[in-house]
């Protein structure tokens, strides 16, 4: 058995200013998120303070993706023989489980307003809407000026989705001020909160889908057993083929591969293993070598 290497080592790094720009969006996210729930509380607004939940959310995928591309830095050792590739799934699962919890906080105080409607400083609501729009703007600017990795397009369909938070606490703003109907503001929280459990359980599908090793999505076990048999007339056949996420960054493959001799072996798996990382991003594969006459001892893995 065979692992296709090229030159690289076990701890593929993150650029590091994809790390540099993943820390700044956190602090400006953050910042603005604890500035949004002040204000929600200071003017009464449940809209602002479901907003900051959501700002909250993007804070922590920012940060998912930070110590994600921090941790792909340290190295396979002998107790962790892949690094720590896999601690962003920790991260994401804490990260779901914390939310949940403010979206029932929220959720909660929302319907008892709707029964018990508060004035709410439509102001501020307003003010600090359109402020935080601004703020999801340069975040989102900075993230797409950035490296465009697996982590920073998470993070910004994160950010992006916060947007629609932002103008929701606007839009209550307006209507209370047009308007004074206050349970725009507890229906539009509610809202938000609807948002949050959207991105959250997508977060925790993908983290699960890791645990399970998952095919990762965008990837299809034919075509890739089909690109492999056609690397070279050598290879007569590609079974027992399994693809998996080591992480967000790095897939993974294991493969055998029968072929008609054993002597164009070494150029076969370079071959397969330029196709895999080209075609389809697997970065890690390892590869079985048959010979054809013998394949029919080989039991399914």
């Amino acid at each position: 058995m065979g692992h296709a290497h090229h030159d690289h080592s076990h701890a593929e790094t993150a650029a590091p200013t994809s790390g540099r720009v993943l820390w700044l969006g956190l602090l400006i996210t953050a910042g603005f998120a604890l500035v949004e729930a002040l204000a929600g509380w200071w003017s009464s607004s449940l809209a602002l303070m479901g907003d900051a939940g959501h700002m909250l959310t993007d804070a922590s995928a920012l940060g998912i993706g930070a110590l994600a591309a921090r941790f792909s830095r340290v190295g396979p050792n002998r107790r962790y023989s892949y690094g720590l590739k896999r601690a962003e799934l920790v991260g994401a699962l804490i990260n779901v489980l914390f939310m949940y919890a403010v979206v029932g906080l929220i959720a909660v105080a929302a319907l008892r307003r709707l029964n018990d409607p508060v004035a709410v400083d439509a102001i501020t609501v307003v003010g600090i809407g359109l402020l935080g729009l601004l703020v999801n703007v340069i975040v989102a600017w900075l993230l797409h000026r950035g490296e465009q990795t697996l982590n920073t397009r998470g993070a910004m369909l994160h950010v992006m989705g916060d947007l629609l938070g932002s103008l929701a606490a606007v839009v209550a703003g307006l209507v209370i001020l047009g308007t004074s109907w206050m349970p725009i503001d507890p229906i539009l929280s509610l809202l938000v909160c609807a948002l949050i459990v959207v991105s959250s359980t997508r977060l925790l599908l993908s983290a699960l889908n890791v645990v399970m090793a998952a095919v990762p999505d965008g990837l299809d076990l034919d075509d890739i057993t089909q690109a492999m048999e056609a690397c070279d007339p050598a290879v007569h056949s590609i079974h027992h083929v399994h693809v998996w996420a080591l992480s967000s960054s790095t897939t993974a493959l294991s493969a055998h591969v029968e072929v008609d001799d054993l002597t164009r072996w070494p150029a076969i798996q370079t071959a397969i293993a330029t196709c895999l990382e080209r075609r389809f991003g697997i970065d890690h594969p390892t590869l079985q070598p048959e010979l054809r006459s013998a394949s029919a001892v080989c039991r399914p893995c």
